[in-house]
């Protein structure tokens, strides 16, 4: 089973990710056991408040030294987190101007991934809720002479607004190539987002498309479709996601549910049960 294939507008891109965001000290083995279940994609950032890097990389160093995993198998994305998302285990110096420190995080990232280069490097978020900084420019033109240098494969950004989005797009010289964010049933599983990244050719992450979504997962109209169709709710919701243009990123810690998530990519569901699950927040 491949995890590999042609999304959106962007080629050899994961159908799903593995995220490691608070795992501690269970981080190296957990992402060594979605390895051993098939996951070939990780998703990380250079937070030590919510991340712990250093354990995504010694696991990855693990399976390709045990012969599971090639570095040519893996997606490897981490993040670019600004002040305001860390806590005091800076990765950088916080009296640096910001592309200096984007520079530092990146280096920081590279020695805990024992990688000479990463497939995605995404900005953790905006500085501001509306609109973008001078700070927020300074960071992603840092970001882009990473990608001109030849040791980020792509750039994104996450968590953030259409706004944000439609003046980063005016502005920037590379254009993001993913956009990451916390997918809510309510608001159509961020069909605004999803809308202008597809008419702008940039990939979709959707991430807690299980934990942001517990009301609607719980209504009878979806049990019965779980119950239809014979797959988990789990794999119902992935699926879901994979047919409607989306990497889907899970963070179970469950082996089983590993495995089973991994399953969302060998069912496909009908027009009829993707137009009910495109609409179920309005359905709750």
């Amino acid at each position: 089973m491949s995890t590999h294939e042609a999304t959106g507008s962007v080629p050899g891109l994961p159908k799903f990710i593995y995220g490691t965001a608070w795992k501690e000290d269970e981080t190296k083995r957990l992402t060594g056991l979605a390895m051993e279940a098939g996951f070939r994609a990780v998703d990380t950032a250079n937070q030590r408040r919510h991340y712990f890097e250093q354990g995504v990389g010694t696991a990855l160093a693990a399976a390709i030294s045990e012969g599971l995993v090639t570095r040519e198998d893996l997606f490897v994305q981490t993040k670019f987190t600004d002040r305001g998302g860390q806590d005091h285990r800076f990765p950088y110096d916080p009296a640096a101007d910001a592309g200096t420190q984007v520079l530092q995080s990146f280096d920081s990232s590279l020695d805990h991934l024992q990688l000479g280069f990463v497939d995605s490097y995404v900005l953790h978020g905006p500085s501001q809720r509306h609109g973008l900084g001078s700070r927020d420019l300074e960071i992603w033109q840092a970001m882009e002479a990473l990608h001109a240098g030849g040791k980020v494969r792509f750039i994104g950004i996450s968590n953030v607004a259409i706004d944000q989005l439609d003046e980063l797009l005016a502005r920037c010289t590379v254009r993001p190539a993913f956009v990451q964010n916390r997918c809510y049933a309510a608001t159509g599983w961020d069909r605004e987002i999803r809308v202008f990244c597809r008419q702008n050719g940039i990939v979709y992450q959707g991430f807690s498309l299980l934990t942001a979504n517990v009301n609607e997962l719980g209504s009878p109209a979806f049990r019965q479709l779980v119950s239809r169709v014979g797959k988990t709710p789990a794999q119902v919701v992935f699926r879901f996601a994979i047919q409607v243009g989306m990497i889907p990123i899970t963070g179970t810690t469950d082996p089983l549910h590993m495995r089973e998530d991994l399953g969302a990519l060998d069912f496909s569901l009908s027009d009829e049960d993707m137009a009910f699950m495109e609409g179920i927040g309005n359905a709750w």
